[in-house]
């Protein structure tokens, strides 16, 4: 993926025989997948000519991808839009791609390390943080991160009971 571009999208297979594909969604942002919205693959523009949903995945044909061959090329790539195209967010919202690398510290100023990966649990983000002696879980709730600093590239989290024991 391309830093000018944000991923909305996994091409996870071929969809019938035509050059439907099935794309997981990486999106809050549904109607990306519209007829007539564009996407880009490898900085690829594509105009989605049709879409519809199908067990929380979309069905996508996709101008100039006309048979299952075509489709099966796709397989693994990501749909992206550029950068310049995002939403605004509400306050204190962020797209997972400006917390990954963000550095985590406690209120009292230690360096826990760098956020890995996002973990989407359904009620909230999980943040893995690699450590000395294997993996923090952070969750994303209030009681615990206490402040983003998306300039200063750091996170500042509240240590509860239970929280510094590492996944091994």
């Amino acid at each position: 993926m391309d830093s000018q571009f944000i991923a909305v999208g996994r091409v996870v297979a071929p969809w019938g025989v035509r050059g439907e594909i099935k794309v997981e969604v990486m999106t809050d942002f549904p109607d990306r997948f519209s007829p007539q919205e564009e996407v880009y693959i490898e900085g690829r523009a594509m105009t989605i000519e049709r879409s519809r949903w199908h067990r929380g995945r979309v069905i996508l044909k996709l101008a100039t991808i006309d048979s299952v061959d075509d489709a099966e090329e796709l397989c693994g790539r990501f749909l992206e839009v550029p950068q310049s195209q995002l939403r605004p967010l509400p306050q204190d919202e962020y797209y997972q791609f400006q917390l990954l690398g963000l550095e985590v510290w406690t209120t009292e100023g230690e360096l826990l390390g760098r956020i890995s990966r996002i973990l989407p649990t359904g009620s909230n983000d999980v943040y893995e943080v690699p450590s000395k002696g294997g993996e923090l879980l952070i969750p994303a709730i209030e009681d615990v991160v206490k402040s983003v600093d998306l300039q200063g590239g750091r996170i500042v989290v509240e240590v509860i009971e239970g929280l510094l024991q590492e996944k091994a």
